[in-house]
């Protein structure tokens, strides 16, 4: 159908990352704008943080390491098993994110008794709700990239389209309906168990039944660094939400700052699904000039849509946030400004190459650099009168620092010039436009509110 060759592999894993981003952003907005308390806003807000906190860099890790491995691996090359048909590496990757959630799930309630988040609130928000969610929602997010595999990618907008619909039809109808925020939670989790029929239904059609220790090792050995680096490193939010939450130690504080750390979600969302999509092209060495040329393509024309796009949202954030939200949630948008900068080290993919071509080990080396910087930088920007807007601008400077050293390594190591997969003179061009706009924004000379 015509309409199906509209959406290729890397477009549907974009399309459902921007779907994913909206739904929760106009769940906040439908929030605010409703009958719930700031501190009932916080504590879903809380909700959402830790079960990501908890759970985001194994999800990542493992899901990561899989793309380069699917079809190419020692364990089924040895055996002849990686040709055409049902995959067990699917099904080894299910059981690997399977046992991490028990083990978080387990983990939390032997500690849960002991675990607070803010020194005067005392216990996280819906503790036990929080673990089965974890417990629940983690392995499902295999389904868009078993799609992704098995070149289903039209697959990948439908599925986004009928379960983010339907999650925010659950999750927001109980608060208009002027019921508490705890039954949104319960909508939440309704969504993930029909996540879970949709998996099950996907493994037993493309995954082999098949448990293989030899495989789930080599997986480890692939994903470990990658796991480790996603927790060390983290996203810019959750780092940035356990300084905040350590310092001010605030429910409103840590609201405002929640809601100001958003990336433009076309950036964030096309930027992710673009590298995801593009990892099992780098794990073959044959073709790797044809990949380079085919990401910086790709990252040019994600240029050309996503920097015109974040100047204008930033011309206009301030007068933005308060009609979006309320009033008093204007703090927000000075933090929304400074992570608009993020489209600058975002757009460059050193790391696709590097983990595509199984050197998982350098993107370790690169996060410990970032929070080597990061802490340290956040905590004296807040010593240095910045606030929180600090705790913003020092993410900026070490994800920008990862980025430099990434480019360095595949430069200096790989012999992979930079100008072989970034588009340097547009790339330079839009950066610096990017950040005159800022600082016209930033010293009011442009002040649109």
């Amino acid at each position: 159908m015509k309409k199906i060759k509209l959406i290729d592999n890397i477009s549907g894993l974009q399309l459902f990352q921007l779907m994913r981003f909206l739904i929760f952003f106009i769940i906040s907005i439908i929030f605010t704008k409703s009958h719930l308390t700031r501190a009932e806003i916080g504590s879903w807000e809380m909700f959402m943080f830790i079960a990501g906190l908890l759970s985001f860099f194994w999800v990542t890790g493992v899901i990561q390491s899989l793309l380069p491995l699917y079809h190419r691996n020692r364990t089924y090359r040895k055996t002849g098993d990686n040709g055409e048909g049902k995959s067990p590496e699917i099904f080894n990757a299910f059981i690997l994110l399977c046992l991490f959630s028990l083990l978080f799930f387990v983990l939390g309630h032997i500690v849960k008794y002991n675990f607070s988040v803010f020194k005067y609130t005392g216990n996280v928000p819906y503790l036990n709700l929080l673990l089965l969610y974890i417990l629940l929602s983690s392995p499902v997010c295999l389904i868009e990239y078993i799609y992704l595999l098995n070149n289903r990618s039209y697959r990948i907008f439908q599925y986004g389209v009928y379960t983010f619909s339907l999650q925010l039809i659950l999750v927001v109808l109980p608060v208009v309906l002027g019921r508490g925020i705890i039954w949104s939670i319960y909508g939440l989790l309704a969504v993930t168990a029909v996540r879970w029929i949709w998996l099950i239904i996907l493994l037993v059609r493309y995954a082999e039944m098949k448990i293989s220790p030899e495989f789930m090792r080599e997986h480890l050995y692939l994903g470990a660094p990658l796991i480790l680096t996603t927790l060390i490193s983290g996203s810019a939010q959750y780092t940035d939400g356990i300084i905040v939450s350590a310092v001010y130690r605030d429910p409103a504080m840590f609201a405002w700052f929640r809601y100001g750390a958003k990336e433009f979600p076309l950036v964030l969302m096309l930027a992710s699904g673009l590298n995801a999509a593009m990892l099992p092209e780098f794990s073959t060495r044959g073709r790797m000039k044809e990949s380079l040329a085919r990401i910086r393509a790709k990252s040019k024309s994600l240029m050309h849509i996503c920097f015109p796009s974040t100047m204008f949202i930033m011309l206009f954030a301030r007068w933005l946030y308060p009609r979006m939200f309320t009033p008093e949630f204007q703090k927000s948008a000075d933090i929304f400004l400074i992570y608009s900068l993020l489209v600058i080290p975002r757009l460059v993919f050193p790391q696709t190459i590097v983990v595509g071509r199984k050197k998982t080990r350098i993107t370790l080396i690169a996060s410990l650099l970032e929070l080597g910087l990061n802490i340290p930088l956040s905590l004296w920007m807040i010593k240095m009168g910045y606030n929180i807007v600090g705790v913003a601008l020092a993410t900026f400077v070490v994800y920008l620092a990862g980025k430099v050293f990434l480019i360095a390594y595949l430069w200096i190591k790989m012999k992979i010039r930079p100008e072989e997969y970034i588009p340097v003179k547009i790339y330079l061009l839009y950066s610096s436009l990017l950040a005159l706009l800022f600082v016209l924004i930033d010293h009011r000379i442009i002040d649109i509110h």
